[in-house]
């Protein structure tokens, strides 16, 4: 977990602007109390350009670079809550991005494995988690549908969106896990829950959600 002490902003990146942002969240539904204080704590603003830490804190989707965006805190957290409802002990985190999503699940989850197919966003990201003592978060740079690792998940997030749920990540879950991940194309997205039990996957479609293609191979 971040200690917030050490990275408490000023003025829009304030511990006050933070708690603005919870109340927004909370109006929004996202109820589970360790998901909102890993939510207060996480310092958005480190991982964002210096020229938008001022907007760290608004409910919104944020360029990052490479065509990526940091996603929108209010999805953000009900992806982790959702996850959360599994009680992981080993979750894969699909698209590291700027690292957000993965140290907002550190302080919630044993151990994060975070993979980014995009180098500058994995190199980038893996030193500011370096840099947050966030040990508990271990980077690949991979591409995640074909990462073969040696464990199985109890949980994967994934911040882009798949035309079809990939197999390769089934693939990746225990028995008992689930996979959240939007699901469509440019023209409509659903965020879905599919859970691996032992008579097969149910799946839930939750809401509408707009995010980037989600793409294969690796570049440098």
């Amino acid at each position: 977990m971040v200690d917030p002490s050490k990275y408490n902003g000023i003025g829009m990146t304030s511990l006050r602007t933070r708690q603005r942002l919870l109340d927004r969240l909370k109006k929004q539904g996202i109820s589970d109390a360790s998901v909102l204080d890993a939510m207060l704590n996480t310092p958005r603003h480190m991982f964002v350009d210096e020229a938008l830490s001022h907007r760290a804190y608004e409910d919104t989707a944020l360029p990052i670079g490479h065509q990526q965006t940091i996603s929108q805190p209010y999805i953000v957290a009900r992806i982790t809550e959702l996850i959360m409802e599994m009680k992981p002990t080993r979750v894969m985190d699909v698209g590291t991005g700027c690292g957000y999503q993965a140290a907002v699940l550190s302080a919630l989850v044993p151990e994060v494995v975070s993979v980014e197919r995009i180098k500058p966003l994995h190199d980038k990201a893996r030193q500011l988690l370096r840099q947050l003592g966030l040990k508990n978060v271990h980077c690949a740079f991979a591409d995640a549908i074909a990462f073969a690792p040696d464990v199985l998940y109890d949980g994967i997030v994934v911040a882009a969106a798949a035309n079809d749920v990939p197999q390769g990540l089934i693939d990746k879950l225990n028995v008992g896990g689930r996979l959240v991940l939007p699901v469509g194309d440019s023209r409509f997205q659903n965020l879905v829950v599919i859970d691996k039990t032992e008579d097969g996957l149910k799946m839930q479609e939750i809401e509408a959600v707009k995010f980037v293609p989600l793409l294969s191979g690796t570049t440098t």
